[in-house]
């Protein structure tokens, strides 16, 4: 059995950051409902617990509580702030609400330089604080190990239980040597060695696809993404011949998508897979629409469609394979005044007939995206396709302010195609999350050679994420942009201005419809 870290969900919107710095160590880790019976939790044969942070007091009256078991378990806890609360909470301590919230940045001093988590570590750290209650006495045979400004209890353990509480979150960015913190408990204290590993994934998830089909047929709705053409290296290599991958081309594309797919799985990797050109449906019924929610239900409609039908033409097949990935099927708890409360759904082939009765194989499903492209590599995918940006279902449509014509898609994927080759070739391409262009229903005079012109505006949009939730524009070079709006304007037939977007997410989203 592989080692794990077994992480309680009590509502935080970093429980997945949790989640991601124990996998950087190298060690698997599983997030759970914070309610999750102890027994179950045994079960798992953990190597230790983790209980995240959350929105809850826990002296209210509807704080979400865990099974007083898991600390009858003989394994290490690490609890993070709310997590915290909840160990002083069950051994016989007391929290309170705080005089003085502490929210941002704050030094942590080390009192205690013995203690485990902060083993090799510098004695004063910067560290990421958000909480308004806090620790006002001591649980049972606890003591403190490093303290704030705010927090005489900042840290604390019980050497003999190996039980530990933190005030605030080593997951996040903004506390620098969180990582080590976290490095420390999952390998110092729990004793896990380094065995998640790419390689030992790759044959652990061929074995399981193989147990799991058998003899029968596979089908995958190939788009040309990340996660759906590891899906489909991975099920290859499991299943060959029984895997049908289905391509439909709603003529909303990039550049050359429909060629590279096909190239880069029909004549590379040799899979059985089957073209659909469906642009002038598409396109057809996406006539004189312009409101963004109804250009998505109508692509969503059309597609499940055209998959259908496509379904029954790849002939009898008992599976459907899905690019699902871990963050996809984790339910955040639903606890009041969650900033994570939010069902994520599977995103990949949502919505299918219940006539269209599969079983799912969902290949991914344990990993982030960072390990989806690790395993891309690792099964000899080009980096053109294991690094290329996230790219939005509804595609070009959801990048054309306004109607969707044929007219407009050429010049948006012209632009486009300059966008994505210049940011390569500068190599800017792979140091942002997305880079891409905007044709906006605007038309404004400009001159070019002695002719008067009245054309179109194209907005770059370049900006930074680690997971699409929150993102910033990305401060590229002058020259690069000077570079782009000169061939985007010089080469792209009914542009005559380019604009570079330098708004966030909050407020403003990533896409711009």
């Amino acid at each position: 059995m592989v080692e794990q870290i077994v992480i309680l969900d009590f509502g935080s919107q970093y429980t997945q950051v949790i989640a991601r710095r124990i996998r950087e160590c190298k060690v698997y880790c599983t997030i759970v409902r914070y309610d999750t019976p102890a027994a179950e939790l045994a079960a798992m044969e953990p190597k230790g617990l983790i209980l995240s942070g959350g929105p809850s007091s826990v002296y209210a009256g509807n704080a979400p509580l865990p099974d007083p078991g898991i600390f009858g378990l003989p394994v290490p806890i690490l609890g993070i702030c709310y997590g915290l609360q909840l160990i002083a909470q069950y051994l016989d301590g007391k929290v309170e609400a705080g005089q003085k919230r502490e929210y941002g940045k704050s030094l942590l001093t080390v009192k205690d330089s013995c203690c485990e988590l902060f083993r090799g570590l510098p004695d004063v750290l910067q560290v990421w604080n958000s909480h308004g209650d806090k620790l006002t006495r001591m649980p049972r045979g606890f003591k403190a190990v490093a303290v704030t400004e705010n927090s005489d209890f900042a840290a604390i353990e019980h050497r003999g239980r190996k039980c530990f509480g933190l005030q605030f979150h080593p997951e996040v960015v903004h506390t620098p040597k969180g990582k080590e913190i976290i490095r420390n408990f999952v390998h110092r204290v729990c004793g896990c060695g380094r065995q998640w590993t790419m390689r030992r994934y790759r044959d652990q998830a061929v074995e399981q696809i193989r147990a799991q089909v058998g003899a029968e047929r596979v089908i995958l709705g190939l788009s040309g993404g990340v996660d759906s053409s590891v899906a489909a290296a991975l099920l290859h290599e499991a299943v060959g011949d029984q895997l049908t991958c289905i391509f439909v081309n709603n003529g909303l594309l990039r550049a050359r998508e429909a060629e590279i797919v096909q190239e880069v799985f029909g004549r590379n990797f040799r899979v059985k897979l089957q073209y659909e050109d469906a642009s002038e449906l598409f396109l057809k019924r996406l006539g004189r629409v312009t409101d963004p929610e109804r250009k998505r239900k109508i692509i969503g409609r059309s597609f499940i469609e055209v998959f259908d039908a496509a379904t029954r033409k790849a002939g009898q097949a008992r599976f459907l394979a899905q690019g699902t990935l871990y963050p996809d099927i984790i339910e955040s708890v639903p606890i009041a005044g969650n900033p994570a409360a939010l069902i994520k759904s599977h995103h990949n082939v949502g919505g299918l007939p219940r006539r269209m009765k599969f079983e799912l194989v969902e290949p991914l499903k344990c990993l982030f995206k960072d390990e989806v492209r690790e395993l891309g590599l690792e099964l000899g995918l080009p980096k053109e396709i294991v690094f290329r940006q996230p790219f939005p279902g509804p595609g070009l449509a959801v990048r054309i302010l306004g109607e969707v014509t044929a007219d407009r898609l050429e010049i948006l994927r012209n632009a486009d195609a300059i966008v994505v080759q210049e940011m390569k070739e500068s190599g800017w391409y792979y140091k942002t999350w997305q880079s891409f262009a905007v044709l906006l229903p605007v038309r404004s005079v400009g001159v070019m050679g002695d002719e008067r012109t009245y054309d179109y505006t194209i907005a770059l949009r370049i900006v930074d994420s680690q997971d699409g939730m929150t993102a910033d524009w990305v401060r590229v070079p002058y020259p690069l942009l000077e570079k782009i709006s000169n061939r985007v304007i010089n080469e792209v037939k009914g542009v005559n201005r380019v604009c570079f977007d330098v708004s966030s997410k909050p407020p403003a989203t990533i896409e711009w419809e």
